[in-house]
């Protein structure tokens, strides 16, 4: 695994080591705490326009967000472009504002003085950035788009867009779902492994418990040895060791390659997860930018 992580920076914001000495470069992962929403639990820094929150108070946040980052200029905040995601393996590459807005989830550019951004609540966000040629990209990876390729696929387009060479790429993989709390249908990992030669790697199996089947055993006894009837299997997914391998197998080095150690389900107080709360929660954002 790679040594290099993230770490937070004042603001309440996360920054990868591989990235953070770019000189040029604004990049960043937000978490749960300092905003202004109040549907979540405390005040709290939702910047997803969500059913439950104000757009109010989600464009406040934004702005706090980008103030934080350090993305003004002449008084104001830099440009947002973010995408209407819809876990695929669609990549953009944006030179200008776009007008109207764009579906996908993946935004590639080299123009300075904008902001991409996309939205996170357990899927993996992942920023790329050529240091040589000054671009960058920024991907939402859920299980779908992992499967589709995408941060693979972000190397490659970055190639085809910007002459990007996969050794000049740094990348940071932000807070998501970790293998110890994502489970999966095994519809999922037959898409892995039909995919993936490691893709039966990628997956763990833990044997569910039963109060009641450890207490009255007999209840559950069968004709089939040993005796008792199996227990349902849950399969988890490391979707993270997924989305380095990608960047790997892509041709980036393990040595760029930044990784966060927290998991949105275990870490709810920290950060937003779909999952653990069950649907009604915020949005989480990746912000990545080329200084003017």
């Amino acid at each position: 695994m790679p040594a290099k992580a993230l770490r937070k920076i004042p603001g309440n914001i996360l920054q990868a080591d591989s990235l953070a000495p770019i000189p040029w470069l604004i990049h960043g992962f937000s978490i749960r705490s300092g905003g202004l929403s109040r549907v979540y639990g405390g005040r709290s820094l939702n910047l997803g326009f969500t059913r439950e929150d104000s757009r109010r108070a989600v464009e406040q946040n934004r702005a706090a967000f980008l103030r934080q980052l350090g993305a003004i200029r002449r008084g104001r905040e830099w440009p947002l472009i973010t995408l209407r995601q819809v876990h695929s393996d669609l990549i953009r590459c944006v030179s200008e504002i776009p007008q109207p807005s764009l579906t996908g989830d993946g935004l590639l550019t080299r123009t300075p003085g904008l902001l991409f951004a996309i939205l996170t609540a357990d899927c993996l966000p992942v920023i790329l950035v050529d240091a040589q040629r000054r671009a960058v990209g920024v991907f939402h990876a859920g299980w779908r788009g992992t499967v589709r390729r995408i941060a693979e696929k972000g190397v490659g387009e970055m190639h085809r867009c910007f002459g990007t060479r996969p050794r000049d790429l740094r990348a940071a993989i932000g807070p998501g779902v970790h293998g110890c709390c994502y489970a999966v249908g095994p519809e999922v990992r037959t898409r892995f492994e039909s995919q993936f030669e490691y893709g039966s790697k990628l997956f763990r199996e833990v044997e569910e418990s039963d109060p009641v089947r450890e207490k009255y055993p007999l209840l559950f006894l069968t004709a089939r040895a040993p005796g008792h009837s199996e227990l349902p299997k849950k399969i988890f997914l490391d979707l993270v060791e997924a989305n380095r391998r990608q960047l790997m197998a892509a041709g980036v080095a393990a040595k760029n390659i930044s990784v966060s150690p927290l998991c949105t389900s275990c870490r709810t107080d920290l950060l937003f997860s779909y999952r653990a709360e069950k649907g009604v929660t915020g949005r989480m954002m990746a912000v990545v930018g080329i200084r003017p």
